[in-house]
This record gives C-alpha cells, structure tokens and sequence, in this order.
C-alpha cells in the first residue's frame, strides 16, 4: 500500500511553473476556473499513489505572493439549501469555512460572488453576514438565453449587467463549494469587464482528471467516470484537438459540448479564441508526473470497485437509480475486474457465513488480512480495530486490551441509562475505552500507537454500517466498503 506510483515534487514544480506561462501568454492576468476539491483530494491520492491530497494548495503557495482567491457560489444552492454529501454541511456554510481555511495557510481571499442571483432572500441575507464579517461580495445575474445566445451574452445586458469584481493580483483563482456554482461564467464575464476597460487578461481551467494525455480506457480514468457515475459525465476523445492537431487527448462531454460556445464568446471579448480545443484550455500536468504505470493501474482499479459497492449501498437506501450501477458494471468490464480483486470481500463474506453473524475484514499495510466478529461485547467494526491493532503491535490475538472493569460500566451506561437495546461497543465507544486502558496497560498503549498505520487500509463488512462505524473508518483514512445488506 506504500508503493508509490506518481512524483508529487515534480507535479508541484511543472504544475506551477506551466500555470506562470499562461499568465505571460495573456499579458499578465489570467482567471483559472479551478475544478475538483482545493482540500483534501482523496480521489486523486487514491489512484494516484503519491499524490498528496493537499498538493493543489501546496501548488498554490508556492504561487502565494501572485495569487488571488474568489469563492463562487450559486444563489439558488442557497436558496435551497445544498448540501456537501462528504461533509454534511450546506454549501453556504462550505464557503465560510474554505475562506477560514484559506486564510489559515496565508492565501488572500479577496471577495465572493453570487452567481444566478435574482432577488433569493437567503442569498440576501447570506450576502450581509459575510459583509458583516468584512467580506465583499459581488453579485451575478441569471442571463436569459444562456449559453446559446451569445450575442446577448457578450453584451451590456448579458455579461455587462454583473458587477465587476475588483481583483488585484495577476493570477485570479475562481473556486466554489461544488460543481454548477458558475465558475466559468464568472471567468468569462471578468474577461469582458476586464476588455472594456482595457485590461490585458485571459482565462484557463484546472481539472486534474480525466488526465488528456493518458489513453481513454486507461483505469486512471475509467476511475474518474466511476466517481461522476452519477451526474452523466462520460469520458471522450476531444475531437477539436484532434482536428487541429491530428493528436489524440481526452476530455469529458461537458467541456466538449460547451467548447463551441466559450470559444465564440472569448472570440467576441478577446476578438480572438486563443485556444483551438476544450484541452488546450486546461493547466493539468499530472499525467506527466506517473512514474510507475503499473502502480496506478491497479490503484484505480480497486478504486473503481470501491465506487461499485458504495453505489451498490447507496442503491439499497434507495438513493440512487439503478443506472448507475449498469455505468458502473460496465466500467469495470473496461477495467477487467471482478468482486474477486478487492482482497477484503471474501474473508469478510467467509468469516460471516463460519459465525452467522456480521463481520469485517481489513488488509494491513503488509498484505495481512485481519477479520472481527460480532460478540456480546463488541460488534464487528470494533472488533476488527482492535484485532488489527493487536497485529500490528505484535500483541497475542487471546490478549484482553480492554478490561472487563472498563466494559462492563460503558455497557451498563448504554443499556440502563441511553436507551440501547444493544450492549455491544461501536468502534468510537472501544476506541475510548482503548485510550482510558492505555493510561495504565502498556500493552493498550502499544496498540493505540499502531492507529496511524490503518490510514490507507482496505476495509469490507458484510453488512451495511451504522453512520457511527463509517464515520470512525472514515476518520482513521480506510477505504471502507460494505455488501449492500441491512
């Protein structure tokens, strides 16, 4: 699991330096529409291993002095009170809390626009708390027609209508809680400000995948279309570099289908498109950063199953419909992979049908697979932490880490006290128990300084998990899945 199959450092350095070209291609200024999560990109240190999931803001400081941030978000997301399925918060809420982030680290934040605003109350009301906090806001405005009428598009009742958003550094980065929060928009309406006041600028977009210049069943980005099943994103051959170039890249259908359209309108702002395709427009050099192919395949191929069996879980909570689950089984077709692959299933499956009860298994770093069963005093997730934790210290599988003096008062207070029909220990309840032993067990505290090696871990159950459990896996950087089964 620590192989390591991409180049971080040069990812860093070409990333940076290909971005500061583009700036001096455009005289100066460029907007970069910045697609994917600026924090935490477990989806790309997944497949990608070696890639830090930091590493587009370790990008960005490298850029600190030059770089300026602006937070875009949807006034209909809102209005409606969107949510970050990954964090649980509403995309209003995301937004203070990435300037907070931002700002933390030393990047200037300089303001937020409102895209699609009409009028929405708790947009209002949104705009004066963060003008309370001493944030500017500016506001965008819904344009009839868009995108197809460019004519009123590029004109002072289209773009000419927004507020121009002061900025004063020479890169722009337009970033957002989630995806439809207008970026591109925001880009292309500063670019016809900026014209108009003579202002030398231009624009250009950060996706990091699918990766252009990797083949388009390559698993890396069969693992890409396995992440988005659920919004229709399909991976494709960009067929205008293609034109221009006889060279064959890849792209996704959105950017494709709307090329034709930000080309007319950078034509009607710039007087010229200085871009001749979708990938032309993107700053993405990771895929000139994978330094062990072999590595990465396999790497996005456990990936892609990952994304099978939470789809397949989401598909029993009645969440999702079941073409995403034919996307899916066709995209591991692609990839040439079966339920067989993913190392944990089989003996958590066997381990559920020897005791008849739930049960979970984890592959350690070394290969080492570990299994827990369901007991009177722990259930499964707990269980296999703790064996896992066992293992790794070197400590006798039969050893008691928790003592029945510390059990016995957590279940009673469960049970008599909570409302818990079930004693059993979920794992943040064993894993505090395990920290109170440690103060006074040696051999507990062994077993409390092995849990930073389970971030990266394979974890299956052959049930679905109480929110509790997954949170806590979750926590600890496993990449847990579970049979679609209460």
């Amino acid at each position: 699991m620590s192989a390591v199959g991409f180049d971080n450092e040069k990812y860093l350095h070409m990333q940076s330096q290909h971005i500061m070209e583009r700036i001096s291609q455009f005289g100066g200024k460029l907007y970069l529409e910045f697609g994917g999560k600026l924090f935490d990109d477990y989806h790309a240190s997944r497949v990608l291993p070696g890639f830090q999931p930091d590493s587009k803001l370790k990008m960005l400081l490298q850029l600190k002095d030059s770089v300026e941030i602006v937070m875009a978000i949807n006034a209909s997301d809102i209005e409606k009170n969107k949510l970050r399925s990954d964090l649980g918060i509403t995309y209003d809420v995301d937004v203070l809390r990435l300037i907070d982030c931002f700002r933390s680290i030393g990047l200037y934040v300089g303001s937020v626009v409102m895209t699609r605003f009409d009028g929405q109350a708790t947009a209002v009301a949104f705009q004066k708390r963060l003008e309370s906090l001493g944030i500017k806001v500016y506001r965008h405005y819904t344009i009839d027609g868009y995108p197809s009428d460019i004519e009123k598009i590029v004109s002072d009742e289209g773009y000419g209508k927004n507020e121009y958003i002061e900025t004063t550094r020479e890169l722009v980065v337009i970033t957002a809680p989630g995806p439809g929060s207008g970026k591109m928009a925001t880009c292309l309406s500063q670019l016809y400000h900026e014209h108009k006041k003579g202002i030398q600028s231009g624009y250009a977009k950060f996706e990091t995948f699918p990766i252009w210049n990797l083949p388009l069943t390559h698993p890396v980005n069969l693992a890409y279309e396995a992440a988005t099943a659920d919004l229709d994103d399909v991976n494709m051959i960009d067929p205008f570099h293609l034109e221009a170039y006889g060279t064959t890249t890849v792209n996704y259908n959105r950017d494709v289908e709307i090329f034709p359209v930000v080309k007319a309108m950078l034509e009607d702002i710039l007087g010229e498109c200085p871009y001749k395709s979708p990938t032309d427009m993107g700053v993405n050099m990771a895929g000139n950063c994978i330094v062990d192919n072999d590595i990465v395949v396999e790497a996005s191929r456990q990936e892609i199953l990952r994304r099978y069996y939470t789809a397949l879980k989401e598909q029993r909570k009645g969440l999702i419909s079941d073409d995403v689950i034919l996307k899916l089984e066709l995209l591991m077709k692609k990839a040439e992979i079966t339920a067989s692959d993913r190392a944990v299933i089989g003996p958590a499956l066997q381990k559920a049908m020897i005791t008849g009860a739930p049960a979970v298994a984890i592959e350690l770093p070394d290969g080492q697979i570990v299994t827990g069963k369901t007991s009177e005093l722990l259930g499964a997730s707990a269980a296999v932490l703790l064996n896992a934790l066992k293992t790794l210290a070197g400590i006798d599988d039969k050893t008691e880490l928790i003592s029945p003096v510390i059990l016995e008062p957590i279940q009673h207070l469960k049970t008599s006290h909570l409302g818990n029909r079930n004693p059993r220990l979920h794992t943040d309840e064993a894993l505090i128990a395990l920290s109170i032993c440690a103060a006074t067990d040696e051999r507990a505290e062994m077993a409390m300084q092995q849990l930073s090696k389970l971030r990266g871990c394979e974890v299956h159950s052959s049930v679905i998990l109480s929110s509790v459990d997954e949170k806590v896996f979750k926590r600890l950087g496993t990449n847990l899945t579970c049979e679609p089964v209460y």
